[in-house]
């Protein structure tokens, strides 16, 4: 068994190589697309690729548990880190990477489809790091062996077992995460970036409120040294006055403008997508609107913060440019998701159901209509 760990372990990490190599997103495309089975068989497939994605990470986890007590557990048994390596070979590394293929961007959106690639991928890097140094303690204790027959075999240094101590802990965290992300499925990661996206609009609006014009004003002043001569017909001082009489009206009418903005995050959370279970996956149109969503929301903290920067530069123009574009953006999310996900039409195309958060949607509309008024001016 000695003679074949040489062969055992260079197989595993050419099979890692080739695996990272496969989950490249373009490449990934085409491995699906060159897949012919029937569109029932295709369904199944991807409805299981989640399962299998989890259950692929649990068991990935485990065998490098075993792979790394074996590495610095005295004798080093050449069979046992055997039997381990070519059960990941031929099982847990191929459903792995089975799984993360199966979940496309047509069936679980393109942001999904690139964060469970990008995990996926991770973990195998990961796993080619322990996998090598497992490979160096192996190497090195046959030398010491083929140099000193008689010599028993004693432990690994503390570096050599510092750095597969390491080496699985960085595993077992991209195992977890891939896990967790499988077992949240496609509406928890969305939910969980919609937060992220919440909290940077908070954050902005926030700094915002927290932001004062007269003070910028006296720290442009000490930066010029207070020149000499100026505000001596007092016109630079009405001058300056003016100016910042209409940073204070424009932050005013900015804050205004950006409160309903940040409330379409939480009222969608609470009302799309918490709680909402499997519907958006098996609505008509479900991946769809997830997809808008996304795309929309994620584009608000952007404008948002081009939109302040502006304000801060004194530069209204441009301010009101990038908070028209926001409300384009929000007001597309929130038109994505305005009927319930089970909401059916009639022939007439009438939706037949409503609920809460679409009155809350015509509302919102009505209320941005109102305080985007001031700005629609100065974007023209």
């Amino acid at each position: 068994m000695a003679q074949q760990f040489p062969t055992v372990i260079n197989t595993t990490l050419t099979l890692v190589e080739q695996f990272q190599g496969t989950l490249s997103p373009s490449i990934a495309i085409q491995a699906i697309q060159t897949q012919t089975p029937t569109k029932d068989a295709t369904a199944t497939a991807t409805a299981n690729a989640l399962p299998l994605l989890s259950t692929s990470a649990v068991g990935l986890r485990a065998q490098v548990t075993k792979l790394s007590l074996l590495a610095i557990t005295a004798p080093f048994t050449h069979s046992a880190v055997n039997t381990v390596l070519r059960a990941c070979n031929e099982s847990v590394l191929p459903s792995l990477v089975t799984a993360a293929l199966l979940v496309t961007p047509s069936e679980y959106t393109k942001a999904f489809h690139s964060e469970v690639l990008v995990l996926v991928k991770t973990a195998l890097i990961e796993f080619t790091t322990l996998v090598k140094d497992v490979k160096g303690i192996a190497e090195a204790k046959d030398q010491a062996k083929k140099d000193d027959p008689k010599k028993k075999e004693g432990d690994i240094s503390k570096a050599e077992k510092d750095a597969v101590t390491l080496a699985v802990g960085r595993v077992w965290d991209a195992c977890d995460a891939v896990s967790e992300v499988a077992t949240k499925g496609i509406v928890g990661f969305v939910v969980r970036r919609v937060e992220q996206w919440r909290d940077l609009v908070r954050d902005a609006v926030e700094e915002l409120e927290d932001w004062d014009p007269e003070e910028d004003d006296e720290f442009f002043d000490d930066l010029m040294g207070g020149e000499e001569g100026a505000g001596e017909d007092g016109g630079s001082d009405d001058d300056e006055e003016e100016d910042t009489a209409a940073l204070h009206e424009q932050k005013k009418t900015t804050l205004r403008f950006l409160k309903p903005i940040a409330q379409v995050y939480p009222a969608i959370l609470n009302s799309r997508l918490k709680n909402a279970g499997d519907k958006p996956l098996s609505s008509t149109g479900g991946i769809a609107k997830l997809e808008s969503l996304m795309l929309n929301l994620q584009s608000i903290p952007d404008h948002v913060d081009e939109a302040a920067g502006a304000l801060y530069e004194n530069n209204w123009n441009k301010s009101a440019e990038y908070l028209k574009r926001t409300q384009r953006n929000a007001a597309q999310a929130v038109n994505s998701v305005a009927s319930p996900w089970d909401a059916t039409e009639s022939a007439d195309g009438e939706q037949k159901a409503d609920d809460k958060f679409t009155a809350w949607s015509k509302t919102w509309m009505k209320v941005m209509d109102e305080v985007s008024k001031s700005i629609d001016a100065a974007s023209e």
